[in-house]
């Protein structure tokens, strides 16, 4: 595999990354649009909203399956496309039965997504022999501010939903379709084996990915509480502004791109296992500091904090599943990781709004705040999980870069 094959396909991987960014804000941050537009009364709307993130587990499911078959850049190739049309089909319909159909159609192709392109992500780490994913991440996030900041353009000048949505598709769909010839599938091959005999379709026992399964749940919780909540806490718990109350959530994504634009570097030079723990430390002591805050501007400072903190961990997460499971049964054995794993994001997405939202009503929203940051110092327990398996590492942090592709006869 040459070193020009390796840089395309990381170019094109991060443009899919980007795109569903983009994607992914102009849905979540128009829902009030969207809801007027449909008439989903109150009551409905948690049951839409809900729908999305399991349909979206069902999908990562179903990727696992399909990977047996066919090599992730197939599944990523079709399903972006499909994402950014069911995109487009919930700006453009008029009643409830086509926003159902929609939603329902969007959430089952990102599980299928957001599985490939990180299965996608993972081999070419293992591939490039030190750390990248981080860079892949951080495209996302710079995506989604693009995104937020298309959909606060769109709202601010009235823009019917088909109107904002549809220039964007315009431009992302043909880009990742081109984009698409480039993929590198590091791992399997469409022969359902990968090129060292061993099988593409193969699994590994749930038990060797439960601490990281644990740890990307409480990550996803943590990123909940800020989207849902940072708004809500700071005009109604620290007094703040309407207009300031906008704030965090904005700050919280700058410093997430931020800090995963500098994050691989931070891993090539400490390791991954302190990066971690350094991350897990950072977001407590956000949601610490949210927790206590006298007045708005520190509980901004908190949530600024926490993006810092929580950014590293999601990407970082899904290599060690990936290398854990390469280790154990093979590339085909990594894919299947990195499905299973993704489920867990929806686990927490699910969990955090309703969790902190039932304690904050039940006891106090400054305590609730405490939840997720007990929850993420648990990553702290599990940071022996992201360590490099000695037998498949050279010296310190990283592997000499012909490891991997040595393996299927290939030089870098």
């Amino acid at each position: 595999m040459t070193d020009a094959r390796l840089r395309h396909g990381r170019a094109s991987l991060a443009l899919s990354f980007f795109a569903q960014g983009v994607a992914f804000a102009l849905l979540v941050t128009r829902i009030p649009a969207i809801q007027d537009r449909y008439g989903i009364s109150d009551g409905l709307l948690p049951l839409f909203l809900a729908a999305v993130p399991v349909l979206a587990g069902v999908g990562s499911v179903a990727t696992e399956k399909l990977v047996a078959r066919r090599p992730p850049g197939s599944v990523l190739r079709w399903s972006q496309p499909v994402v950014l049309l069911s995109l487009l089909a919930v700006g453009a319909g008029s009643s409830v039965w086509q926003i159902a159909l929609a939603l329902g159609v969007f959430g089952l192709a990102v599980g299928a997504l957001d599985a490939s392109m990180n299965m996608l992500g993972v081999s070419l780490q293992q591939a490039y022999g030190r750390s990248i994913m981080l860079g892949f991440h951080a495209t996302y996030s710079l995506g989604g501010i693009l995104g937020a900041s298309l959909s606060w353009a769109g709202a601010h000048r009235d823009l019917p939903l088909a109107v904002s949505y549809l220039p964007v598709v315009l431009v992302l769909l043909p880009a990742v379709l081109l984009g698409s010839r480039w993929y590198v599938d590091g791992g399997g091959s469409e022969s359902g084996k990968s090129a060292d005999g061993r099988d593409a379709g193969a699994t590994v026992p749930f038990s060797l990915l439960l601490p990281l399964c644990l740890v990307m749940a409480f990550a996803y919780i943590g990123d909940s509480t800020v989207s849902n909540w940072s708004a809500k806490y700071l005009q109604d718990v620290l007094g703040s502004s309407e207009e300031l109350a906008t704030v965090p959530y904005n700050a919280y994504m700058v410093t997430t791109l931020l800090g995963r634009a500098v994050g691989d570097l931070g891993v090539r030079r400490f390791g991954t296992a302190a990066v971690v723990r350094c991350g897990s430390v950072l977001a407590a002591v956000g949601f610490a500091v949210v927790a206590v805050a006298p007045g708005p501007w520190t509980g901004l400072a908190g949530f600024t904090l926490l993006g810092l903190g929580l950014c590293v961990i999601v990407p970082q997460t899904f290599a060690a599943a990936g290398r854990r499971a390469v280790s154990y049964g093979g590339p085909g054995a990594g894919n299947a990781a990195v499905a299973r794993l993704n489920v867990f994001n929806y686990v927490g997405f699910l969990i955090g709004a309703p969790l902190v939202g039932g304690l904050g009503d039940a006891w106090s929203y400054r305590g609730a705040m405490l939840v997720p940051m007990l929850l993420v110092l648990v990553t702290l327990l599990y940071a022996r999980s992201f360590e490099p398996e000695p037998d498949r590492y050279g010296v310190d942090h990283e592997r000499p870069r012909t490891v991997d592709v040595g393996r299927s006869g290939n030089e870098v």
